[in-house]
């Protein structure tokens, strides 16, 4: 099957700019709310959703993201609540909706049973940071069997080895790992992307989008340099906290133009 999130890119590619990938957390700050922000950043230019249900142990997230969705938690989220809110949202945007998602919550779900229902509620697939691709032939199987796409990590210390495995069993995208923006070492881990961008195409990745720590519009457009997307979360959540719907909107659409000055 074709990959709608490889599509979204190549349409952003078409476009002469580069793909914006938005991440928000579901349940935050309310259920309701976090939906209608999905459908918001998808209206002001977001190419692709990363949806993040909230977990208890989020090894890879950011304190504001970590705030958030121990927020969404403390408010009653449930792992069922994923679907139905995949389901409203995908039914709202013409973008791809990926599900940001820890692997032990799809484990006790049952992969297939997980897949059937993302598939079916419209979800893209899903970016999942803690499983590498030799742990995951259920996952794979279950994706292949439902056309969902599936985005694995790469890092800069990623072995070869490893990038390989993960070009070869990623669909959609690569996530290409990166602590962007740091004052003082900017310079330094802007090249450890370009450069682990550069191992993952000699390996024939076609579609490799940056993220952490990607947080404004010039930052937006200096990854657009080199990879096909840039991955955007934690600036995102802050402007829904601090600012509402409204703000969320307006910080979209200054990242979006980030995309455009590549």
């Amino acid at each position: 099957m074709s990959s709608r999130v490889a599509a979204a890119i190549d349409a952003a590619k078409a476009e002469g700019r580069g793909a914006f990938v938005g991440y928000l957390p579901l349940g935050f700050p309310d259920l309701r709310t976090s939906i209608e922000a999905a459908v918001t950043l998808a209206e002001n230019g977001a190419d692709i959703l990363e949806l993040g249900p909230p977990y208890s142990d989020p090894v890879m997230d950011g304190l504001v993201i970590q705030e958030a969705t121990q927020h969404a938690l403390a408010g009653g989220f449930r792992l069922r609540d994923i679907f139905p809110a995949v389901q409203e949202i995908a039914a709202r945007v013409d973008i791809p909706v990926l599900v940001m998602t820890y692997w032990n919550p799809v484990f006790q779900y049952g992969v297939d049973r997980y897949a059937d229902e993302l598939a079916a509620a419209g979800g893209a697939g899903l970016i999942t940071p803690d499983i590498t691709p030799e742990a995951a032939a259920d996952w794979i199987a279950a994706s292949e069997r439902t056309g969902l796409d599936r985005v694995f990590l790469a890092a800069p210390t990623s072995t070869d080895e490893r990038l390989e495995l993960v070009a070869r069993n990623s669909t959609g995208f690569v996530y290409t790992v990166s602590t962007m923006g740091i004052t003082g070492e900017r310079a330094e881990l802007d090249a450890a992307a370009r450069t682990l961008v550069a191992r993952l195409r000699e390996r024939g990745v076609e579609h490799a989008c940056v993220g952490i720590g990607i947080s404004t519009a010039d930052q937006v457009s200096g990854v657009l340099d080199y990879a096909d997307g840039a991955i955007v979360g934690t600036a995102l959540v802050r402007a829904l906290r601090d600012g509402g719907l409204d703000e969320l909107a307006r910080t979209a659409r200054a990242l979006a133009d980030g995309t455009r000055s590549a």
